[in-house]
């Protein structure tokens, strides 16, 4: 698979290749929208996963079109499309409940002094809340999953209280979390998290994931996810 990115506008990050690989995709058919998608690699990495169709939704124009770009150069563009938009506006283009899966990698931190700020625009778009609260965000997947459907996100572990009290706001029944850790010994530094419209309580914590062992290499368990099983 090719991705173009930049280091200068945005470069994927492991927590998208994790978001991809944790989240549940309709395998053979559906519809699966990703927010805040960037260059497009969610996506590109879970078409790998579905036949769905993908719709990925991006505000700023540069990453849209290479993320367009990034669809045409992997042949995918009879599976994925691309919309430049804001995501708090995706309700009123798409209606209520039209996705079985909505994944989004938003912006971690809340939007700090302008002092505070990357002095690229783009990368402080991308991180911080800028243009969409975390509220903003759940409220937005709540409107566009179907009742049954998922709803899965990538943050950071210091957010969970406040995406599990949104989740319930928004009628997202928490019902996987999943920790990623640096290494054994270190605090969490990802989070990942799933739930489902209009769901029953019963939320299940997933054993750990270290990215790194004692002698700083991938575990196991990361590689797998990297470059899948070795046979």
């Amino acid at each position: 698979m090719k991705i173009i990115q930049s280091p200068e506008v945005f470069a994927f990050s492991l927590d998208a290749v994790l978001l991809a690989d944790f989240t549940y995709v309709p395998v053979k058919q559906g519809n699966i929208l990703d927010l805040c998608t960037g260059n497009g690699v969610i996506p590109l990495l879970l078409s790998r996963r579905s036949r769905a169709h993908i719709t990925g939704v991006e505000i700023q124009e540069r990453l849209y079109d290479m993320a367009n770009r990034n669809v045409t150069i992997n042949e995918l563009n009879d599976q994925i499309d691309m919309v430049h938009g804001d995501l708090k506006d995706m309700p009123s283009k798409f209606g209520n409940g039209p996705f079985d899966l909505v994944t989004c990698n938003p912006p971690y931190f809340q939007t700090p002094k302008k002092k505070e700020q990357n002095s690229n625009e783009y990368l402080t778009i991308a991180r911080h809340e800028i243009y969409c609260t975390l509220e903003d965000v759940v409220s937005a997947c709540s409107k566009l999953v179907r009742p049954g459907g998922k709803v899965a996100m990538v943050h950071r572990p210091g957010r969970l209280v406040d995406l599990l009290t949104l989740f319930r706001k928004y009628k997202i029944e928490p019902k996987k979390i999943r920790f990623v850790y640096p290494k054994a010994g270190k605090e969490a530094n990802i989070l990942l998290i799933e739930g489902t419209r209009d769901g029953k309580p019963d939320l299940k914590m997933l054993p750990p994931l270290y990215a790194f062992d004692d002698q700083g290499n991938y575990t196991t368990e990361l590689e797998e996810i990297l470059y899948g099983k070795q046979k």
